[in-house]
């Protein structure tokens, strides 16, 4: 019978805390977080690999790595409102409810949907939600948001994505380069302010680019 337990302790210490993530929140929410739940049942023997897990139609589990170390970038804080798109099956929003005060999740896909939340429930996790809604959309009547989080790969973050975050407030997403090659991308942390989003590199990542959030078409005469 798979220890999973044991499994979720060596990847917090052999893939979280050698990323240089040691803020306690984090690491307490991924050790309690019984990843094995959020995933597909032909997946739980390798949920605590260290890469991401797919969903199928580009959507993924995010590699811890990659999630512990944007949220180790955005500093989340107890009393924070946080927006978590493309939540998939629920794992980043269980791990974002161990460290705000509550958790608004947005999933498109039906069916992701309905097991994020049936998940959820499951594992007790009492101050998050799942609204099904295009992740473009977001969830613009529970906002403004202290923290937006995007689960997946970017070309670019829709206006409808940036205006429900607060001023003063933080934003994380993988940026995919296309320009740079086949694969190459980083996460970056938007600080919101009067004039606009400001932006700033912290890793590398790549994943997926989400639906919505391709680049738009140039076109030349």
């Amino acid at each position: 019978m798979t220890d999973f337990t044991a499994l979720r302790t060596a990847m917090v210490d052999c893939q979280v805390r050698p990323s240089d993530v040691t803020k306690f929140p984090i690491i307490e929410a991924m050790l309690k977080t019984r990843r094995e739940a959020f995933v597909p049942s032909h997946l739980r023997e390798i949920a605590y690999a260290g890469e991401h897990l797919a969903l199928g139609n580009k959507r993924i589990v995010m590699d811890p790595r990659v999630l512990a170390k944007m949220l180790d970038a955005l500093d989340i804080g107890p009393d924070a409102l946080v927006l978590d798109l493309g939540c998939g099956l629920g794992y980043s929003t269980a791990i974002i409810a161990h460290m705000a005060e509550a958790v608004i999740a947005v999933e498109q896909d039906e069916e992701l949907a309905a097991e994020a939340e049936a998940n959820l429930a499951a594992e007790a996790v009492d101050n998050a939600i799942v609204t099904k809604a295009a992740l473009t959309d977001g969830a613009a009547k529970h906002g403004p948001y202290d923290v937006i989080t995007i689960n997946g790969g970017v070309e670019q973050v829709p206006e409808s994505v940036l205006a429900q975050l607060k001023t003063g407030g933080h934003i994380a997403a993988i940026f995919m380069d296309s320009a740079r090659g086949q694969g190459a991308g980083h996460c970056r942390v938007g600080t919101k302010t009067p004039s606009g989003v400001a932006w700033r590199t912290v890793f590398d990542a790549t994943a997926p680019v989400l639906p919505g959030f391709e680049r738009d078409a140039e076109f030349a005469l």
